[in-house]
């Protein structure tokens, strides 16, 4: 993690909600919630998942950073307990975004990990500069400027950007936060291939050229759920990027 002082953030805006920073490792996890502090942001630290799930009934949570906790199989579990959350007695909001920081970044991790229901998957330690400019980006998909029109239509494919549902031929599609962002970015120009640089921009909000399988592992689970009727919807062009077909 680096630890270095940074500027304040100019463009965090203040918000009731906090980002709930979830790690054993109480020097990494309050060096983060520090930057986080610095940065405008309201940040608490749990080292626990008994912890988490306390401050989680206090506070309304804008974002959740996941880290290590007693072992790899209890961060996915309270990964799949946010995700599975449907009793009222439950402490999480289902919806909240998580991003997970792990030392294990094999391929079989990450996709356990977006399986599990995370929205971004960052190897650790952790740059905060990087895991701040995911952040931003994940926290203007929850609060987007409506800048988009009502609803998009690609054929039998149907996207309302006011309730963020999509349906194909009538049928809904359940889709997580990045993978409808990353949908709605292809229909916005259907003909249009995308390169990952431009989609890691404008979906994940990077401002430059990272190394990541985030765009491919988020169009594979896409590309699967809009199969339903048989039809190939998510086309990769190997070497240049991604477009609806």
């Amino acid at each position: 993690m680096n630890t270095l002082s940074l500027a304040a953030d100019p463009t965090a805006t203040a918000s009731p909600d906090v980002i709930l920073v979830i790690d054993a490792d109480p020097s990494l996890g309050r060096a983060l919630v520090s930057h986080l502090c610095l940065d405008g942001y309201q940040a608490i630290l749990a080292q626990s998942a008994n912890n988490a799930r306390l401050l989680a009934t206090q506070r309304p949570l804008a974002a959740v950073v996941l880290g290590d906790l007693e072992s790899p199989r209890l961060s996915l579990d309270v990964l799949e307990e946010i995700r599975c959350a449907s009793a009222p007695a439950s402490p999480w909001d289902p919806a909240v975004p998580v991003l997970i920081v792990s030392p294990r970044t094999e391929e079989l991790d990450l996709a356990r990990a977006f399986d599990a229901g995370a929205d971004d998957f960052m190897a650790r330690p952790a740059r905060y500069v990087e895991l701040r400019a995911r952040l931003r980006a994940v926290l203007r998909r929850v609060h987007p400027s409506d800048k988009r029109s009502r609803s998009l239509r690609v054929g039998p494919l149907e996207i309302d950007t006011t309730s963020r549902k999509v349906s194909l031929g009538g049928t809904p599609i359940e889709l997580r936060r990045l993978e409808y962002e990353l949908l709605v970015e292809l229909a916005s120009a259907p003909d249009r291939v995308f390169s990952k640089d431009e989609l890691l921009r404008s979906v994940w909000g990077y401002s430059s050229s990272v190394t990541t399988r985030t765009v491919d592992s988020h169009a594979s689970r896409l590309r699967r759920k809009l199969e339903v009727a048989g039809e190939r919807w998510i086309v990769n062009l190997w070497g240049h990027g991604y477009r609806l077909i």
